[in-house]
């Protein structure tokens, strides 16, 4: 649909300046509101205000003091939690500290300084080493291997997940392209779930480079906001049965199931890549916070208690992105200028505003008082080539802060898609 058909020049005129009005009322009440990052709010985390009653026998069901060294790769009690949550045996998990970002990005320095298993030499031994980025994306991702210095590529999302023909042409004919960033469950932002095809391709694919990995961020594996949820398919089963059992490392953690700066993160791969890395991580350290394990698995118990009480998640921030969406779509609904993802579950709404607009709408909105993801943040090296997208994260604010400022958002975004149709 093209942008305002069928009003007259007369009319788009008339109405930004209703707009204007409008926004210059925003602006008038000095608003403070920060939809930045996808935080979770502050009822969310009380809800695991009970794992410290837990803290009275920090002793394992073994009787190992976990305010001592020891246990490498996570206690046996958080192994077996999250074995069973993961579909994953104990000897194929690291249970890391509070973020797995940190471990993603320890991977990635591996995989430079000394190399993973199977590989034939570290990637900084090599010239150049490339990296396939669905897109939009997760800028924390785009920005470790940016900091490596690594190539990025953008690949196209569809709405099974990266645009898979794009993909496997890319890998099957250039062996610098060692990696792929995935997001699979409710994709940041976009809320999409990797089909069955796209994972199966993914995991059976032929690439050129032998020291190929996918980096599966499985971080919203638990995070359904209805009883309807999406479902993924394993990829670990599909990669063994393709022959490439080594190509995926799987990250989760509990960042946005208890606290934010207090969780447990982990990494699942193969045996033979645990073993590897248990080898380069006995270097770096004795062991992550173990008396967290304890608390953790003692609190959320077994994957039932668990997604009992990440049900108590939804139901605190599903109305607030019930809320986002009945406002878009009471703005910007048929107007063609804008069009949004209804996420069955995660973290965020991803609107993508008239091309060339993001940039000019999260200005305008800055202006007014509403701090937004930066326009680009979704794609490598944050620039946006269409200038479309934009991420926004409901959970944090409370929901009246959160009506307004996608109020504000909304008359941003055809504030300036007006001035793009009337220049």
């Amino acid at each position: 649909m093209e942008a305002f058909q069928g009003f007259s020049k007369d009319q788009l005129l008339n109405r930004k300046n209703e707009l204007i009005k409008q926004y210059e009322n925003y602006k008038s009440q000095n608003l403070k509101l920060d939809m930045s990052r996808g935080k979770p709010c502050t009822e969310q985390l009380d809800l695991s205000n009970g794992m410290f009653d837990y803290s009275k026998n920090l002793f394992t069901e073994d009787g190992a003091d976990c305010r001592n060294y020891g246990f490498l790769d996570g206690i046996k009690e958080a192994k077996a939690l999250f074995a069973k949550i993961f579909n994953r045996s104990a000897d194929e998990l690291i249970i890391g500290g509070n973020s797995s970002l940190n471990l993603m990005y320890d991977l990635i320095a591996k995989a430079f300084n000394h190399g993973l298993n199977g590989f034939e030499k570290p990637w900084s031994k090599l010239s150049k080493i490339k990296f396939l980025c669905p897109c939009p994306g997760y800028d924390r991702h785009f920005a470790i291997t940016e900091l490596f210095g690594v190539e990025m590529i953008v690949i196209p999302m569809t709405n099974e997940g990266p645009d898979m023909d794009t993909v496997e042409a890319l890998t099957a004919g250039d062996e610098t392209i060692k990696g792929i960033w995935c997001i699979p469950k409710y994709s940041n932002p976009t809320g999409i779930t990797y089909s069955d095809s796209v994972v199966k391709r993914l995991a059976s694919m032929k690439t050129k480079a032998k020291d190929f990995i996918i980096m599966w961020d499985n971080a919203y594996a638990l995070h359904d906001l209805y009883d309807t949820p999406d479902r993924l398919t394993d990829i670990f089963d599909e990669a063994r049965k393709s022959g490439n059992p080594n190509r995926v490392y799987m990250f989760s953690s509990t960042s946005k199931v208890t606290f934010s700066g207090g969780g447990l993160a982990l990494m699942a791969s193969s045996k033979e890549n645990i073993a590897h890395l248990k080898k380069l991580l006995a270097i770096q350290t004795i062991g992550y916070n173990k008396i967290n394990m304890l608390l953790h698995t003692r609190f959320l118990k077994d994957p039932e208690h668990t997604k009992a009480h990440m049900k108590k998640h939804a139901a605190i921030i599903r109305p607030k992105f019930e809320a986002v969406l009945e406002i878009l779509d009471k703005h910007l609904a048929g107007k063609g200028i804008a069009s949004w993802n209804k996420p069955n579950g995660g973290y965020f709404i991803s609107l993508n505003v008239l091309e060339g607009c993001a940039d000019r709408t999260v200005k305008l909105a800055k202006e007014a008082g509403v701090t937004l993801t930066p326009a680009g943040a979704t794609y490598p090296y944050g620039k946006d080539p269409y200038d479309s997208n934009i991420r926004i994260a409901p959970t944090y604010p409370p929901i009246s802060e959160l009506r307004t400022a996608i109020e504000v958002l909304c008359v941003c975004a055809e504030i300036a898609a007006l001035e793009k149709k009337l220049a």
